[in-house]
């Protein structure tokens, strides 16, 4: 991927400067079709109806964790029952509760879906030091199951009314490096009203990515689907909320603040980094989605302080629709002026959003 991405940016290096380059007002961006409907821009982002694939899983419990005390929620408790995999909830009193995970917690990719749902109590805490959910379907250590590892349907990894704080990642690998506190490769991945605080990946390299979340295949190319979920205070080399190649987003009535890339040279600089301050995604033909949501705040020292979206062959494409993308710098460079966006593709919409 990368040297895919070194002959783009030579391309297009005398287009680019810092802060310049097109705009959603104008209608240009580079390799691609822009169209901007001020709509009802000036009132910023709106909820939006959620379609069925992005809302809470509302099934029997499988697995309960706890007793009715916080002392009875663990960090033991809590890797056992993903692996078991099924419908967890926890039973930890009535008070909010921080479950200290001295693991990662890894899904089996034998399980037809994993539902963690934290019922707004519950915060799984990485300590700094660890990733706190990992499922990859290509890892023979978690049951290699078929031979097309990156395209198979199940487990469906469902994280729902929970907290995912300082979590850590520290690998450079690519089809691994990134995700924090969440790392998804194959099966699918939905996120449901689940806040994301403080986490973090390392802070320089090539297709590292992904503070809070990191996926780098989707059964069949479908999206991850996002709904009602927050995003703050995240940093990694690029993408300090999320960071994906070849994986497409629809992301709904969500929050991304105060997130940061930290890495420095892009993709053709040692030691690389420094795309997409909220986002950075990644890939051929995919598509980003982005709507009723709000991205503010968010830093990239090279492109796409907001969003960083490069699709290589320039089939993909971005809607934003009903949301406020305000105050997210691109220190290096950017193709859309003063919207905070590196866009890449075939087609870049924005409808009643306000982009600056």
């Amino acid at each position: 991927m990368r040297g895919v991405l070194v002959g783009l940016f030579g391309l297009l290096a005398s287009l680019l400067v810092p802060g310049g380059g097109g705009s959603p007002a104008s209608g240009t961006t580079v390799g691609a079709v822009a169209t901007w409907d001020p709509g009802v821009a000036a009132r910023g982002a709106h909820p939006v109806r959620v379609p069925k694939a992005a809302r809470p899983v509302r099934a029997t419990t499988t697995r309960l964790i706890g007793d009715g005390t916080a002392s009875s929620c663990t960090s033991a408790a809590v890797l056992a029952a993903v692996a078991a995999g099924g419908v967890i909830r926890f039973d930890c009193g009535p008070a909010p509760v921080t479950i200290a995970m001295t693991q990662t917690a890894k899904v089996v990719n034998t399980s037809r879906r994993v539902v963690i749902d934290g019922g707004g109590l519950v915060t799984l805490d990485g300590q700094g030091s660890r990733r706190i959910v990992y499922q990859n379907t290509c890892d023979q250590a978690q049951v290699w199951t078929t031979d097309h590892c990156d395209d198979q349907a199940r487990p469906r990894l469902v994280l729902q009314n929970l907290t995912l704080a300082h979590g850590y990642d520290d690998d450079t690998i690519e089809d691994t490096g990134g995700g924090g506190a969440v790392f998804v490769r194959g099966g699918r991945l939905r996120i449901v009203n689940t806040r994301f605080v403080d986490n973090a990946c390392r802070a320089t390299g090539f297709d590292v990515s992904g503070a809070a979340v990191r996926v780098y295949d989707q059964y069949r190319d479908k999206p991850v689907q996002v709904s009602g979920s927050t995003f703050t205070g995240g940093s990694c080399s690029s993408g300090g909320a999320i960071g994906s190649i070849g994986v497409s987003w629809s992301i709904y009535n969500s929050t991304f603040t105060d997130n940061r890339a930290t890495g420095q040279g892009a993709s053709d600089k040692a030691p690389g980094g420094g795309n997409g301050g909220a986002m950075a995604l990644d890939g051929n033909r995919f598509r980003l989605v982005l709507a009723g949501s709000t991205v503010t705040g968010n830093v990239a020292p090279e492109g796409g302080g907001a969003v960083f979206f490069v699709s290589n062959d320039l089939t993909g494409s971005m809607r934003i629709r009903r949301s406020t993308l305000r105050d997210n710098p691109s220190l290096g460079f950017e193709n859309q002026r003063g919207t905070g966006i590196f866009f890449l593709g075939r087609k870049a919409s924005y409808v009643a959003s306000v982009v600056r």
